[in-house]
This record gives structure tokens, sequence and C-alpha cells, in this order.
């Protein structure tokens, strides 16, 4: 008597990835991991947080080392502010467009900041080459999305938009942390960089 055909069903396969697919699926996976441990995060617990066997990693990538650079590489990339950048509408007002790339770009600050962070101070190997080349890549492709975001208001700006650009990037980048204070909301940050620090009542 034949085994009941459902027998063979019941084992799900993944859909099939192609390399650059299954690549992209782990990095997605390693880099919160690679923020929280560091470079004492393990390839086998980032199989598992994937569901894919260990070994899988090792058919995309060469070692743990490569794909470490590989993680670095893609949270320095600008890809996803950009997209963010080009999205904002810009028949909006300065500071409502200032203030939504803002927010954009703290986000991508923060996601660096976590990773690069994280390896600088949990041991291994500094993926050093790739944080210098993308780092500059990176801010030359956001400074370039702003100017774009600024340049309807280029007649009232009192710098060329690619300057103006490049010291609010550095405002958002350089921002000072306090215990005792908050940071400034994007909303402020665009005030005090439109405006000034003195308040309206100031003499």
């Amino acid at each position: 008597m034949t085994a009941p055909q459902e027998n063979k069903t019941t084992r799900r396969r993944a859909p099939g990835m192609s390399p650059e697919q299954r690549r992209e699926m782990i990095m997605q996976t390693a880099i919160p991991l690679i923020a929280e441990y560091g470079a004492t995060v393990t390839t086998a617990k980032i199989a598992r947080a994937a569901g894919i066997g260990e070994g899988t990693i090792f058919r995309v990538f060469a070692d743990k080392d490569e794909l470490m650079q590989a993680c670095v590489a893609k949270a320095l990339s600008p890809e996803h502010a950009v997209r963010e950048l080009d999205a904002i509408d810009v028949s909006q007002p300065l500071p409502d467009r200032l203030a939504e790339a803002a927010e954009a770009l703290q986000a991508h600050l923060s996601r660096m900041g976590a990773i690069l962070g994280s390896l600088g101070h949990g041991g291994g190997k500094h993926p050093g080459t790739v944080r210098g080349a993308g780092r500059a890549e990176s801010t030359t492709r956001i400074r370039a999305a702003l100017a774009e975001l600024l340049e309807p208001d280029r007649a009232a700006l009192r710098r060329p938009p690619e300057q103006v650009a490049a010291l609010f990037f550095g405002l958002l980048f350089t921002q000072p942390r306090t215990e005792d204070e908050p940071d400034l909301t994007p909303q402020e940050l665009v005030e005090i960089f439109l405006h000034g620090a003195l308040s309206g009542s100031a003499g």
C-alpha cells in the first residue's frame, strides 16, 4: 500500500533565491545583530535569526570577515537615505522639507553609528577601508540630494544650495548631545538652522 500523497508535501521548501537575493536577505538579518553584538556575533546566531542553516551563509560569503565587510558597506550606503530625500515633496515650504530631511538623515546616521560603534568596541577586525570609502561616498550623495531639496529656494538663500546643504548635513552629523538635555527635534534643528540661535524676542 502506497503512502498518502500528502506526506510528500508535508515539509515546505523555502522559495528559491538567487545568490544576490540570498546575500541581501542574510545582510538584512545580520546588520541589527552586528549593531547589538559587534564583531563577536557568530554566523550560527545570524543563521538562526534568518531561519537558514549556517552552511547557507558560506555558499554566498567566503567567510565571516566577508559578511562583516558587506554588512558595514550596506550600513554606510546612502541608498535608502537618498531615496527618502528624493521622495520629499519640493512644493512644501522649505522648513517642512528640511524637517523631513532631518528626520530621514538622523535615522541614517543612527544606523551608521550603531553598527560602527558596536564594531569599534566589540573587538575583532576593523573594516577600516570600507568605512572610509563608504562614508565619503555617502556624504557626497546625501549632500547632492539635499541640494536638490534646496534648489527651489535658491534665490532666497545667502549661499548656493550645495554649500547650504553641506552646512545642514554638518549640523545633523555633529549635533552635540548632553546627558541632561534631550536631543533637538528635526523641527527645532531646522528652526535654529534657518533663523539662528536668538529667539524672536531677543533685542
